[in-house]
């Protein structure tokens, strides 16, 4: 299934991981960031047959978003489709999650492939960044496990030598300097309802893309996060508040409760811990279909593969309804996904000795072009695949970038489910705006707000 990576063989890469103390890799690699890789260390070249092209630079038009960020690829026709019927012919480009989607609901799942568009772009000073992480960036170990050192406002490790720094370019992955976001998430219950249990508001901060910051100055605060409940009703008020760091052992977490009035700071917000904004259903390491600690897996490189993958998916930001996405099946809308072949990281956790977690194994596929897991296959302690997320890949031109949301997750034995990030009825969508003063990001902001 996993082709030989092209350009840095495997056996080349294990030899390199015991180095990954020291420096970045060395000039003439990094120099391939210019010539046969891109500026993020994608493979440039197309496929063999051309189904995956060549990428060209992406899709970049900086500026205000005004209203709905529209589809570029509209006019475009599925190129065929995957259903449990031809499923089979399929499955060495899909994920292990998919294939039981396709057992689990024969009658009502589909995938519908369309041409391959490589809209990945970004900041010309996010590439120098990334440049000059290269063969800068080293990791070293902390009190939450390994971290990147050296590295600052770009992908911190472009030309990878393990698994544990392919992780790292999906955490630090390019997605603005700061973002404001209005979203609905959705709870499927286990007799096929789709109950909406989160309308929020969210401002996000990246500490480590603020423009005019260094490696040498940089304090280790990568991700500040903050979103303040509008409904349902019953939950109007609540909110919850991250201050997230490299070494995730000083990661902070509040809640505000409106029926207690009061901040609550989360003693455990980490790794299998239930996510209070999903009513229960993916945990806290499912954010983003990953993020959290590094310390408790072990960090297996797999190799390189192509994939369908949910991707260019505007087509969800212009719907009519969150109800048009959700369909009325026990999955997202088939009829509103598009899916096109990828070349994905693949990246395998297992659980460390010693250490617990309801799922003690998972496999990740990272889109090569923004470094972001777009899926993820999880198993229980009794090793049955129990659990598959995802996220849909829009194409932000206007950021630019292209960026994971909707995200979710299907629990493949109850037949429940978790997705949040839809926007179809919200005011505004993923945007970037001025940057938040720091106290937005506090316990006293989030309860001044929180009063029902």
């Amino acid at each position: 299934m996993y082709h030989t990576l092209s350009k840095v063989g495997i056996a080349a890469l294990v030899g390199l991981a015991a180095l990954s103390a020291q420096a970045g890799v060395s000039a003439e690699e990094a120099a391939k960031l210019k010539s046969e890789l891109t500026p993020f260390g994608a493979e440039r070249a197309g496929n063999k047959d051309d189904s995956i092209p060549a990428w060209t630079g992406g899709v970049a038009k900086p500026g205000e978003l005004t209203g709905r960020r529209p589809d570029p690829f509209a006019g475009e026709k599925p190129l065929f489709s995957i259903t449990a019927k031809n499923a089979a012919q399929y499955a060495d480009k899909l994920n292990e999650g998919n294939q039981a989607l396709f057992k689990k609901y024969p009658d009502t799942y589909r995938i519908d492939v369309y041409k391959t568009q490589r809209t990945a772009a970004a900041p010309q000073w996010v590439y120098d960044n990334t440049f000059r992480n290269a063969s800068q960036a080293s990791t070293v170990e902390s009190d939450g496990g390994p971290i990147p050192k050296g590295a600052y406002g770009g992908i911190p490790f472009p030309i990878p030598k393990n698994g544990v720094e392919i992780m790292w370019n999906h955490i630090l992955r390019w997605r603005g300097e700061a973002v404001h976001m209005d979203y609905k998430a959705y709870q499927l219950t286990t007799d096929g309802r789709w109950i909406m249990v989160v309308d929020a508001s969210n401002d996000m901060a990246m500490p480590f893309y603020f423009k005019e910051g260094n490696a040498d100055s940089y304090q280790g605060e990568h991700w500040l996060v903050r979103a303040v409940n509008i409904g349902p009703p019953i939950r109007s008020g609540e909110g919850i508040l991250g201050r997230m760091q490299l070494d995730e052992s000083k990661s902070q977490s509040w809640v505000y409760l409106t029926g207690q009035r009061r901040i609550r700071k989360l003693p455990n917000p980490c790794c299998d811990t239930p996510s209070p904004f999903s009513a229960g259903v993916s945990t806290f390491d499912e954010v983003d279909v990953f993020s959290n600690r590094m310390d408790k897996f072990n960090w297996k490189l797999v190799g390189k593969q192509e994939m369908y993958i949910p991707y260019n998916g505007n087509k969800i930001q212009n719907a009519k309804s969150d109800a048009v996405i959700l369909g009325s099946g026990r999955h997202l809308n088939p009829d509103e996904l598009r899916w096109e072949l990828h070349r994905v990281w693949v990246v395998e956790a297992t659980l460390k000795p010693g250490q617990r977690h309801v799922l003690p194994k998972s496999r990740y596929y990272l889109d090569e072009d923004t470094w972001e897991v777009v899926l993820s296959d999880r198993w229980d302690a009794n090793g049955q695949l129990a659990r598959t997320g995802f996220e849909v890949m829009l194409a932000m031109p206007d950021l630019p970038g292209t960026v994971g949301l909707p995200q979710g997750v299907y629990d493949l034995i109850s037949g429940s489910g978790f997705v949040l990030g839809l926007d179809a009825e919200v005011k505004r969508p993923y945007q970037a705006v001025p940057r938040q003063k720091d106290t937005l990001f506090s316990p006293d902001s989030l309860a001044a707000e929180g009063v029902r």
